[in-house]
């Protein structure tokens, strides 16, 4: 791990070289911004597994469910059987498991096209290896139906158990079908239509938008503005009327270089550290010293003169030794770049579990100038 940590360290002057390549080239608006209508709908609905080898449900929710799609199939069931349902036991579903289906549908699918679809157990059954979802109806929020979902499930993983013991690999209660979804109803939302088209930020940020107005701007003169830090409104120029998603595709491919905020992110349970390429530290004096002590227990035994009245005893003897690493204290200069950070650190011997309590001594001393996050 502190090799992990000492090479991103020696990796972030690089970084720093090749900026102004990047800044160059910029990134593009369609890979920092999404079009504001252009959205994934969740879909929800419960269905049934079916095909199970012995791992399936024993709950009555199991067993309402069989019954309901029994019934639904045409086959009536008794109603005292009904009644009696959370306490009779003798009706085996062990081959059945109720399950969870959700899908994403995108924006701009149309009728007939496929999706992924994810399926989780409901119930209590214990694996859902081998088996095969019963057409399931999907639901939007609005409560109507937009997919059908069927098919074999895949649960990349798998369950045994014996009478001493289990093997288990990744989770079997959870599973995908691969275009197990078929899109029944389309969710088009017309976007552009009215002359406005607007650009959401992912990461909401003044500056990135003040860049991406600029570049807008530059291909059509006065054709955009920032309404707020995440929401950027262009109006389709005359030469686009009719055709906004030739408009968004022209805005989309332009570049710009996002302003990235000053921010140290740590990861305690990994060791992972992330230091932006803004993040700048006052002029300072860091110690860091590693103190080792070692305790050798070596007792000896002490044995009386012969035909005396003497006792064999254990007499304790211990050794310890200390030692501390030469190098103690680095002078940082001031508003240094992450390059001469990572420099500094790697001059101290900086392990992972030591970074957190150095940045968070260069918070509360106020010499570091970003946000600190921990993970």
């Amino acid at each position: 791990m502190n090799n992990t940590i000492l090479t991103l360290l020696c990796l972030a002057p690089l970084c720093c070289l090749t900026g102004d390549t990047v800044q160059a080239g910029g990134v593009r608006i369609k890979d920092i911004t999404h079009v504001q209508g252009d959205r994934d709908n969740q879909l929800v609905g419960l269905g049934l597994v079916t095909g199970l080898n012995g791992t399936g449900g024993r709950s009555p929710v199991t067993r309402q469910f069989a019954l309901n799609l029994e019934q639904r199939m045409g086959l009536r069931s008794d109603p005292i059987v009904r009644a009696r349902l959370d306490l009779d036991t003798t009706r085996l579903t062990d081959n059945l498991s109720v399950v969870v289906v959700t899908a994403n549908l995108p924006t701009f699918a149309k009728e007939g096209s496929e999706i992924d679809v994810t399926v989780a157990a409901y119930d209590d059954s214990s694996s859902l290896q081998g088996g095969i979802l019963i057409r399931t109806p999907l639901y939007g929020v609005d409560g109507e139906v937009y997919a059908v979902a069927s098919g074999p499930v895949s649960i990349g993983g798998f369950s045994f158990a014996g009478r001493a013991g289990s093997v288990q690999q990744n989770h079997p209660t959870s599973g995908r079908i691969a275009d197990g979804g078929t899109i029944e109803k389309e969710t088009c939302t017309p976007v552009g239509l009215n002359g406005l088209v607007r650009f959401i930020l992912e990461n909401p940020d003044y500056e990135t938008a003040r860049r991406m107005v600029e570049a807008i701007n530059l291909i059509a003169i006065n054709s955009s503005r920032v309404i707020d830090p995440s929401t950027i409104e262009a109006t389709v120029p005359p030469d686009y009327f009719g055709r906004p998603s030739d408009w968004i595709g022209r805005v989309g491919s332009l570049e710009v270089q996002p302003d990235i905020p000053a921010r140290v992110v740590i990861n305690e349970r990994t060791g992972t550290v992330v230091i932006g390429e803004n993040v700048r530290i006052s002029r300072v004096l860091i110690t860091h010293s590693n103190l080792t002590v070692i305790t050798v227990e070596t007792p000896q035994v002490s044995q009386p003169a012969p035909f005396s009245d003497g006792e064999t005893v254990v007499v304790p003897r211990t050794e310890i030794d200390v030692s501390e690493d030469g190098i103690a204290v680095t002078e940082v200069e001031p508003n240094i770049t992450v390059g001469d950070l990572a420099f500094a650190l790697n001059t101290l011997g900086v392990a992972p579990r030591d970074l957190s309590s150095i940045f968070q001594q260069l918070k509360e001393s106020g010499a570091l100038h970003a946000e600190l996050e921990f993970k």
